[in-house]
C-alpha cells in the first residue's frame, strides 16, 4: 500500500516510477472558427452551383462560408452595410456603382449565362413568334396573359424592368395580369408553374428546376445559350471583396482568398463543367480573366 502511495505521489509530481519525466499538459486555446460571409444572388444557390463548388473552398482554407442568397439588390445592400465579406452578383450597373461608392476596390468577371422567357406550353400570348425579348414582352402585355415578376430588386428583376421600358411599357400593380411576387427565382418559377404565368429567368436556374415545372417551357431564348436570338439577354456575374477600409470586422484576408479561389483555373473549370453531365449543357460559363 505504501509503494502504491509513493508511486502515486511521484506520478502527481510529474515523475514516473522509472525516473522519467512525465509530460505535463499545458492549457491550449480553443481553435478559432473561421467564417466567411457571402452575399449572393438566389440563382447561384437555387441552381445548386454553390453546393457543388463551395466545399472545395471550405476544405482548402478551413473556413466555413455563411451564404445569404437574396436578390442582387439586397446582396449589394448587405455588402454596403458591412454585413458581408464578399458579394457574388449579376447586375453590372449596380456592381459598378458599388465599386464607385467605395464599398469594394475592384470587380472581377466570374461567369455568365443568359436570360430566357418561360411560359405555359399553350403560349396564349403567342410569344414563340417574337424576334426579340422586347417584342415578346409587348405580346404578353397586349394579350393580358399573366406574368410573374420577381419584384425583389434582383438582377433578374432589373433586367425584366429594362425590357419593359424598352417596349414602352411601365407595369404597375393595377394591371391585373402583372404579378410582382417579391420572391427569389426558384419561388417565382414554382409560382409560375402553378399559375401558368410567363416569367423571366436565368437559364441556369431554369435548367436545374425543369423537373419541378411540368407546366412551363422556354417560349423565347432557345434551348441553349447559342440559340438565344437576343444578345441583350446576356447575364454576367461578378465577384467583389467588401472594402475593409469602410468597415471594421471584415474578414479581408479570407475574402481575398475567396476572390482568388473563384477566379482560379481549377474553380473556373468546375463552374464551366457544372450541369453538363445532367443537362447536356453548362448552367454557367466561366469567364474570369486569364
Amino acid at each position: 500500500m505504501k509503494h502504491f502511495t509513493f508511486a502515486f505521489v511521484l506520478f502527481m509530481l510529474g515523475v514516473s516510477i522509472l525516473g522519467c519525466a512525465a509530460p505535463v499538459s499545458q492549457p491550449t486555446a480553443a481553435p478559432s472558427v473561421c467564417t466567411l460571409r457571402l452575399a449572393t444572388t438566389t440563382s447561384t444557390y437555387d441552381s445548386g452551383l454553390l453546393d457543388a463548388i463551395l466545399p472545395d473552398f471550405e476544405k482548402k482554407f478551413n473556413c466555413h462560408v455563411d451564404v445569404v442568397a437574396v436578390g442582387t439588390g439586397q446582396a449589394l445592400e448587405i455588402g454596403s452595410k458591412g454585413d458581408a465579406d464578399v458579394v457574388l452578383v449579376h447586375a453590372r450597373a449596380g456592381e459598378d456603382k458599388f465599386v464607385k461608392d467605395g464599398f469594394a476596390q475592384e470587380r472581377f468577371d466570374v461567369m455568365y449565362n443568359d436570360f430566357v422567357l418561360v411560359g405555359p406550353k399553350e403560349d396564349p400570348a403567342q410569344v414563340k413568334r417574337a424576334q426579340s425579348a422586347q417584342q415578346a414582352f409587348k405580346l404578353i402585355a397586349d394579350s393580358g396573359a399573366p406574368f410573374a415578376s420577381r419584384g425583389d430588386k434582383s438582377g433578374t428583376n432589373s433586367k425584366e424592368l429594362s425590357i419593359w421600358a424598352s417596349a414602352g411599357i411601365t407595369p404597375t400593380k393595377g394591371m391585373k395580369w402583372y404579378n410582382a411576387l417579391g420572391q427569389g427565382m426558384g419561388e417565382t418559377l414554382l409560382a409560375s408553374n402553378e399559375g401558368k404565368f410567363y416569367a423571366l429567368t436565368d437559364r441556369g436556374t431554369w435548367l436545374s428546376m425543369t423537373a419541378k415545372l411540368p407546366n412551363l417551357e422556354i417560349v423565347f431564348g432557345g434551348n441553349t445559350i447559342d440559340e438565344n436570338p437576343d444578345k441583350h439577354l446576356h447575364n454576367p456575374y461578378g465577384v467583389m471583396a467588401v472594402n475593409p477600409d469602410k468597415f471594421s470586422g471584415i474578414n479581408a484576408a479570407m475574402a481575398k482568398n475567396f476572390v482568388q479561389w473563384i477566379l482560379s483555373p481549377a474553380t473556373q473549370e468546375r463552374i464551366g463543367a457544372y450541369g453538363k453531365d445532367k443537362f447536356g449543357q453548362a448552367l454557367f460559363y466561366a469567364n474570369a480573366a486569364k
